[in-house]
């Protein structure tokens, strides 16, 4: 006989019952996770059961043993109880924000302003008082300039926790240079320069007029952070930064030049870049329109083909487009590809048995480097927002072209006013001293102090650092063929044999010094960023050893201040 609907919806069908019988207990288990979530804030830890054969044939529930959710629940208290007994810095800004008139050195894009860029003052003040997060109408009630096409980035992820490694609140952060200071000074005249030597070749600065014009003057700041030969800046230390690694070998690390493995592909890492002198924010027009948040005046202009990293500006459009750890997605793959050997106390390098995929392999490094890039950034959005609100370098050079033009008077660093690079930037620039921009609308919509882009590259790069054998040299490096226009590589012809540990080193700093090339970045957002990304970093590898089944030896590598980490 012909079943009815009525039947059929008595009478299931055995694919239905297996629906039934799968989906139900998923269905009680979310609804219990969302009863618990809703009554007392906290995650509930439990086993999943499975369906076994009693003696007499029919199925009978058993499941993970009580003993398996304990030991769930006790991994995860004590991590927590690990990170509460790390006692907590006092971290602490510059005093620009209370000692300095008119919030001038303060981080205010997208909020009112007046004709020469001064905020609001009762607008900043309503946007303190939305930072402190007691109140979702006061964020909301944040008065945005009327020609405000953008938004702020984020701010209320300065308040969010984190349930691996260090709270966001737990890391330290020196302050920022202050405004008046020679350090800020020494950082301005380095991102002036950038803009002026943009279009020079990395592979030419050893023998272009400008990068040695740069090397000079930066040589003669009293208080100039970045490395030197000798005590001066010379060519082969120019734009680079400070830690192992960064001064060896050719400026760009392998990590953005070598093919990466894309499962069965291989793909070039050739980028899409912006033609030479593509410049913006040139005039007050346009400088005071992007301070309001206003849509950009003016575009990008690319290059006719990708090509390989080879300038300032290229590597400043590589971060302008990137996404947050393709980078170090990417470094993963290559050293993979690569087949480097995995660092010393990984288990799995002495196992008969055995390989590491899940834990200790491939599959958890190159999700660890995403994890942790989220982690890292949390931590910079706390201080970025909550501590410090350093101004962007493109409002300090509105600043610079005020004082230099008679129209206000800033306490800006004599060293900077004085200097001849204001006057190779006036002489580039119709003598205005506006800061250059690579990106038609200049910096994003947050704080400098830290980049995030050096956030999570310190962490990111400390993640390979401790998966990866750093001593593992790179077998067949390469480099951008001189005057190939960026169009082909060669093998790399220095002297110097290239680590796995000195290029990744070398990346991060490729990362966080390439926004400052564009002009969005102070030389110490990328520095401290790093650093505090490498902080990040551990801290999440320290909580992650203590999950596994596993037993590994101790994790030791290189920070990038020369000191020993263990994990």
């Amino acid at each position: 006989m012909t079943k009815t609907n009525a039947s059929c919806s008595t009478n299931q069908s055995p694919s239905n019952l297996h629906k039934i019988t799968e989906d139900n207990p998923r269905r009680q288990f979310l609804s219990q996770l969302g009863a618990a979530a809703a009554g007392t804030g906290a995650a509930i830890v439990t086993g999943s059961a499975h369906a076994q054969l009693s003696a007499d044939g029919s199925k009978t529930e058993a499941g993970v043993s009580r003993s398996r959710s304990v030991a769930a629940r006790s991994v995860r208290v004590g991590v927590a109880r690990e990170q509460f007994l790390v006692r907590s810095p006092l971290n602490q800004a510059n005093a620009d924000e209370v000692q300095l008139p008119d919030f001038i050195g303060s981080f205010t894009k997208t909020l009112p302003h007046n004709t020469v860029g001064e905020v609001d003052s009762e607008a900043y003040r309503a946007y303190l008082l939305a930072l402190e997060g007691r109140s979702d109408e006061a964020w909301e009630n944040i008065p945005l300039s009327p020609e405000a096409d953008r938004k702020l980035a984020n701010p209320q992820a300065s308040l969010a926790f984190s349930l691996v490694g260090g709270d966001s609140h737990a890391f330290f952060m020196p302050p920022a240079p202050s405004f008046d200071s020679a350090e800020t000074a020494a950082e301005m005249a380095e991102v002036y320069l950038h803009a002026l030597v943009r279009d020079v070749p990395f592979e030419a600065y050893g023998s272009d007029p400008s990068a040695d014009f740069a090397a000079q003057e930066l040589s003669t700041f009293s208080a100039f952070s970045g490395p030197t030969q000798g005590g001066a800046v010379t060519p082969a230390t120019l734009f680079r930064g400070s830690f192992a690694g960064d001064l060896t070998g050719n400026y760009v690390s392998q990590f953005l030049l070598l093919p990466v493995p894309q499962g069965a592909a291989l793909t070039e890492q050739r980028y899409q870049t912006t033609a030479p002198g593509d410049d913006h924010m040139l005039n007050r027009d346009d400088w005071l329109n992007v301070l309001r948040g206003g849509a950009p005046a003016t575009a990008c202009r690319f290059q006719s083909s990708p090509r390989f990293i080879t300038t300032a500006r290229d590597l400043g459009e590589y971060v302008h487009q990137d996404y947050t750890y393709q980078t170090y997605l990417q470094a993963a793959l290559i050293l993979l590809g690569m087949g480097t050997p995995r660092r010393s106390g990984n288990p799995y390098n002495t196992s008969a048995t055995q390989g590491g995929f899940v834990t200790f392999g491939a599959a958890e490094v190159l999700s660890q480097v995403a994890d942790v890039a989220v982690q890292a950034l949390r931590a910079a959005w706390y201080q970025k927002w909550q501590v410090h609100r350093r101004l962007r370098p493109e409002v300090f050079g509105g600043r610079v072209q005020f004082t230099r033009t008679g129209e206000r008077s800033y306490p800006i660093n004599s060293e900077l006013l004085n200097s001849p690079v204001l006057d190779a930037v006036g002489e580039a620039n119709s003598g205005q001293f506006w800061l250059p921009m690579a990106y038609p609308e200049g910096s994003p919509t947050h704080p400098a102090y830290p980049a995030g882009h050096a956030a999570i590259a310190g962490a990111c790069v400390t993640v390979l650092k401790a998966f990866f054998d750093g001593s593992t040299i790179i077998s067949e490096p390469v480099e951008v063929a001189p005057g190939s226009d960026g169009q082909t590589l060669q093998p790399y012809s220095g002297t110097q044999a290239l680590t796995v540990e000195g290029e990744l080193n070398k990346l991060a700093n490729n990362i966080a010094i390439g926004r400052n090339l564009a002009g969005v970045h102070w030389r110490t957002d990328g520095t401290d960023g790093i650093l505090l990304g490498e902080d990040v970093a551990v801290r999440m590898l320290r909580d992650l050893r203590q999950t596994y089944n596993e037993v590994a030896g101790e994790i030791r590598f290189t920070s990038f201040t020369g000191d020993a980490i263990v994990i």
